[in-house]
């Protein structure tokens, strides 16, 4: 048998290549919609993808599995235990199999048997791989999706708070504190591949490390600590503390319970000149991206109304938080990173990507008399000063949790990834000085405030520079 996990880094997402070597059949796991990737993978090892199989309905990224049905002739395995409402609606006419509870295939000499792990998701399954062309009669591992991670369990919380389902996540939770008993049953020689890694918004404390065992995370994983505590100790604790999701979650679900659009080849964005990018910053049916990562040279100088989206991990998250897909996007962005870009504009279902200029485009046509803007920089003693001077509003752009943990007197806080769904809360009479952990989502905040007309300050400020005595904790 052949194991390949398949990182994704940007969305902290793993999928799996799990070859039968004697027929060179494979599966794979939780595709995303790019799927030539996983071809070539495969293609590489001798092996041929015949057949693909999904553990829930994602809410972070696009499926591949309708992309590989439409374009290959594969088997598709996807949850059946789910309510009507989440039921997958693309399947006609594709070959297609609902896994229920117990139920198993094979790919060439490879077992793989479905075990229904709601919780996360009502319809989750997870899938254990017994390897009988190795001449093994017990599974090897278990691909656990979105239900156990290293060091967590997947957030229960998703339907209610990002699907907008009134009334699940306690009922969810109880889901996963039953699917944790179960996985509690499982030996503790069992491998644990799991769905996400560090950085995943599925959960509040997965493990970077990439995979496990059951026995390594039953004596070590502090949500399964927390299923011996009994019920309702575990629904608390697996209920607290959980970020506030990326708005493009609810896209996601629906896409990927609806049908995922198709995506054919990767989209061809033309380099264009940087007076047309400027244009669309001011246009609401397009937006800028400027991705540039050096934080100080892009408040130092921007295209007025464009979003600072720098091309790191972050990138995914702010522009599925900031952009509305009907949108047109146009980047800012290095020649040699335009597919980065794309790629992860399209893993979340963004397909409009009208174009796109270089930095060095963005200075010379500066050069030229193009207008910049410019967003005031301060740090924790100016906010200080203004603070007690009454002419400013403070925002704080962290987490509900963070800001539970120790904020500043009086400041607003709103999630910088949901800050554009609560733009009305924010007061308009006075500046608007934001601030987040270190500067970084306080300055993607501070761009979509700017857009929309706001009289801004970026704190590029670490907070622990904030004098601990006047914290409220």
């Amino acid at each position: 048998m052949l194991l390949r996990q398949i990182f994704e880094e940007k969305l902290a997402q793993y999928a799996y290549l799990i070859g039968c070597q004697q027929t060179k059949e494979a599966l794979v796991i939780d595709p995303q919609r790019d799927i030539d990737r996983y071809v070539e993978i495969a293609r590489a090892e001798g092996l041929v993808i015949t057949a693909v199989a999904e553990t829930h309905i994602h809410a972070d990224f696009l499926s591949g599995c309708r992309e590989f049905g439409a374009r290959h002739a594969v088997k598709l395995f996807l949850p059946g235990d789910a309510p009507e409402e989440w039921r997958y609606r693309w399947t006609d006419g594709l070959d297609v199999t609902l896994l229920h509870d117990g139920a198993s295939f094979r790919v060439g000499n490879i077992e793989v048997r479905a075990l229904h792990t709601p919780g996360h998701t009502p319809e989750h399954i997870s899938f254990l791989v017994t390897d009988h062309g190795g001449g093994a009669s017990e599974p090897m591992g278990v691909a656990t999706g979105d239900f156990v991670f290293v060091g967590d369990l997947g957030r229960p919380d998703l339907l209610e708070t990002a699907a907008g389902v009134h009334d699940a996540m306690e009922p969810s939770a109880r889901q996963l504190y039953r699917s944790a008993l179960g996985f509690l049953d499982l030996p503790d020689w069992l491998q644990v591949w799991p769905g996400h890694g560090a950085g995943s918004a599925c959960g509040k404390a997965l493990g970077a490390v990439p995979e496990s065992t059951v026995g390594y995370e039953r004596r070590f994983s502090p949500a399964l600590a927390a299923v011996n505590a009994g019920e309702q100790a575990f629904v608390d604790f697996i209920l607290a503390g959980q970020p506030e999701p990326p708005p493009y979650f609810a896209r996601m679900k629906a896409l990927n319970r609806d049908g995922p659009p198709l995506l054919g080849e990767l989209p061809r964005p033309k380099r264009l000149p940087v007076s047309q990018l400027a244009a669309a910053a001011h246009r609401a049916d397009a937006v800028v991206l400027d991705t540039r990562r050096e934080r100080p040279v892009v408040m130092a100088g921007h295209l007025p109304g464009s979003i600072f989206a720098p091309l790191n991990k972050t990138f995914p998250t702010i522009a599925g938080s900031y952009v509305d897909p009907a949108q047109s996007i146009h980047l800012i962005v290095e020649h040699d990173q335009v597919q980065a870009a794309v790629l992860d504009l399209i893993r979340i279902g963004y397909d409009h990507i009208a174009g796109w200029a270089t930095p060095a485009d963005l200075a010379d046509w500066a050069a030229a008399g193009g207008v910049l803007a410019t967003t005031p920089t301060i740090d924790f003693d100016a906010l200080d000063d203004r603070i007690d001077a009454g002419d400013v509003h403070v925002l704080d752009v962290r987490g509900l949790a963070e800001y539970q943990d120790a904020h500043i007197h009086g400041a607003q806080q709103i999630a910088h990834t949901r800050l554009g769904l609560r733009l009305n809360e924010v007061p308009r009479d006075r500046p608007v000085a934001v601030h987040c952990e270190g500067g970084g989502r306080a300055a993607s905040a501070a761009s979509l405030l700017e857009r929309q007309g706001y009289d801004v300050a970026l704190v590029d400020d670490r907070f622990s520079n904030w004098p601990p005595a006047r914290m409220v904790r």
